[in-house]
């Protein structure tokens, strides 16, 4: 069997083949780790903090609501949504680009990039079966995770033309999950901060999109003071996004689904049929602007971001100098691939308070 074939070979099973490959995502070890990988808070500092274990959930859950309502199917969006983070490093997106760095000045071009090492996890890094790497998904999970988000063209998947044609677009269902993603992150990072008193409701209400959910609110007799508002303010910020993207994408995914009732695909260059009115995706633009001056950017986020990147780096650093600091299971992959990018697998893997530990372990000081 070549190795793309396997992709479409199945044992007899009950299940459709989306949710066999949804299974199997949420039985792997890569699944369970999201758990303890910073969002954008790092979740030892309180229990509230989202995970992306449970960004991704919250991803699922909105893009198999998108999905039921565009009579796409919920099941591919969900193994989609669920797999979507599994190759983030601990840290967020700083270690991510920390690595990414370190990959690149050790001469690997392709660097490192969170969709592409979700795909690698999914396809060579989980180990299920004797004979082959990876969870033998279907190749719509696949394509979906690696392309979900748009534009396709990325050094990383040339090796991968021929085999995921960038000049089309994945399925509904996976651009259903670009914007669940989107709807999820930014919902959910304006609750976690004002809870924790990095950004405040009087920041959020110069913002025309948070203006209009504020209104909302407050119809339902719920005032600013009392606390439930901020339930109902993210709640409602929701609502509107969810039902901004079906009302806007409702009659051109119907065209596509009346020709290809199984898994749509189309050519890049056609107009995307799933998406936001150009109102609101303008207005979110402008929210997200005002979250990355506000949020993202407050010192106690960056000051910890800036740790877990020192983190990455002396990791990396200790592990391409003193090759022994390695685990025996993780030396031994030497012989198949190369050092630079083992390496950078397993600090991938690691949780955010793993790779703390090790650290500590190694240069003896406490971050």
């Amino acid at each position: 069997m070549k190795p793309h074939e396997r992709f479409y070979a199945f044992e007899e099973d009950f299940r459709d083949p989306y949710a066999r490959d949804r299974d199997r995502v949420l039985h792997c070890s890569s699944f369970r780790r999201l758990e303890y990988k910073t969002q954008v808070f790092l979740n030892h500092e309180g229990d509230y903090f989202r995970t992306r274990l449970t960004h991704s959930l919250e991803v699922s859950q909105i893009a198999r609501t998108l999905s039921r309502m565009l009579d796409l199917n919920e099941t591919l969006a969900e193994v989609i949504a669920l797999s979507h983070d599994l190759g983030h490093t601990p840290f967020g997106h700083v270690g991510g680009e920390e690595l990414d760095r370190q990959l690149k000045s050790d001469g690997q071009v392709l660097g490192f990039e969170h969709n592409f090492q979700s795909f690698r996890v999914l396809t060579r890094l989980e180990k299920r079966y004797k004979h082959f790497d990876g969870l033998n998904l279907t190749f719509a999970t696949l394509e979906g995770v690696l392309k979900h988000s748009y534009p396709y063209k990325k050094p990383f998947l040339e090796e991968l033309e021929i085999q995921y044609d960038l000049k089309k677009h994945p399925s509904l269902e996976a651009m259903v999950v670009d914007h669940a993603d989107a709807i999820a992150y930014t919902s959910h990072d304006i609750d976690d901060g004002v809870k924790y008193g990095l950004i405040s409701f009087k920041d959020l209400f110069q913002d025309p999109l948070c203006q209009k959910v504020d209104e909302m609110v407050q119809k339902e007799g719920i005032q600013r003071e009392e606390k439930l508002y901020r339930h109902r303010f993210v709640a409602g910020l929701i609502k509107i996004l969810v039902e901004d993207v079906i009302k806007n994408s409702e009659e051109e995914v119907k065209k596509y689904r009346q020709k290809t009732p199984i898994v749509a695909t189309l050519e890049a260059d056609q107009k995307l049929p799933v998406g936001f009115s150009k109102e609101t995706d303008r207005a979110l633009k402008i929210l997200k602007k005002l979250l990355f001056n506000k949020l993202y950017t407050h010192e106690k986020i960056a000051r910890k971001m800036y740790a877990g990147k020192q983190c990455i780096k002396g990791l990396y650093r200790a592990f391409r100098e003193d090759r022994d600091l390695l685990p025996v299971y993780q030396k031994e992959l030497f012989s198949v691939r190369k050092e630079e990018r083992v390496i950078a697998d397993y600090i991938a893997s690691m949780t955010d308070r793993y790779a703390m530990k090790t650290y500590h372990e190694i240069y003896g000081l406490s971050l």
